[in-house]
């Protein structure tokens, strides 16, 4: 008498499908947070894609800032305009990104040694839907400026596609004395590729 064969149960397509999207979801947040090296440059673009994972435009064709402002961590407003005849860094920044960790300490220090030569530094937190963790980062870090408190994202559409914009977190955007955007890196920066990026900007009259 030959065995009787138990048909197979099917798995409900739900519990494929599912984790299929969770995983695609994650691989999302993490190149989002690792960001994406640089987007290469073009005559269409008028900006250079650098070696060292920073773009960089003329001052011919450099564009302006867009209308940046806001609510800062501390509840105070800030309008980045106010900024214009001294360098400006822009880096955006959220407590939960491990890269945004390593290099908030390089950030700190070229910060604190650019005061003189006429740099401002200011950051924009992103993807924080609550302010304590994000101020908890500034205090573990001693970061002494200031950071726009932007929990959805909102400020970096504010540039334009296919100019020197902040699409990936971290990312860092520095601004010429003139208002106009300068250099752009798209990955976490270490002490020795900010002053490169910065020194030149320094020079410029």
């Amino acid at each position: 008498m030959s065995a009787r064969r138990v048909p197979r149960r099917r798995t409900p397509l739900r519990r494929t499908v599912l984790p299929a999207v969770g995983a695609a979801a994650t691989a999302l947040v993490l190149t989002s947070c690792l960001g994406g090296g640089t987007s290469g440059g073009s005559a269409g673009t008028k900006f250079v894609a650098g070696t060292g994972g920073i773009d960089t435009a003329k001052k011919a064709d450099r564009q302006p800032l867009p209308d940046i402002s806001g609510t800062t961590l501390d509840g105070k407003k800030l309008n980045l305009a106010d900024y214009k005849g001294k360098l400006l860094v822009i880096n955006v920044w959220g407590s939960w990104c491990s890269p945004c960790r390593l290099e908030m300490p390089h950030l700190v220090k070229v910060a604190k040694a650019t005061k003189a030569d006429g740099v401002e530094f200011v950051g924009i937190n992103v993807r924080d839907p609550n302010k304590p963790p994000a101020v908890k980062f500034q205090k573990e870090f001693g970061v002494p400026y200031p950071s726009l408190y932007d929990p959805v994202g909102k400020l970096m559409l504010r540039f334009p596609a296919g100019s020197l914009n902040p699409k990936a977190i971290p990312s860092t955007v520095i601004v010429d004395r003139d208002g106009k955007v300068a250099a752009r890196a798209l990955k976490a920066l270490s002490e020795d590729e900010l002053r490169k990026a910065l020194d030149p900007l320094i020079a410029e009259k």
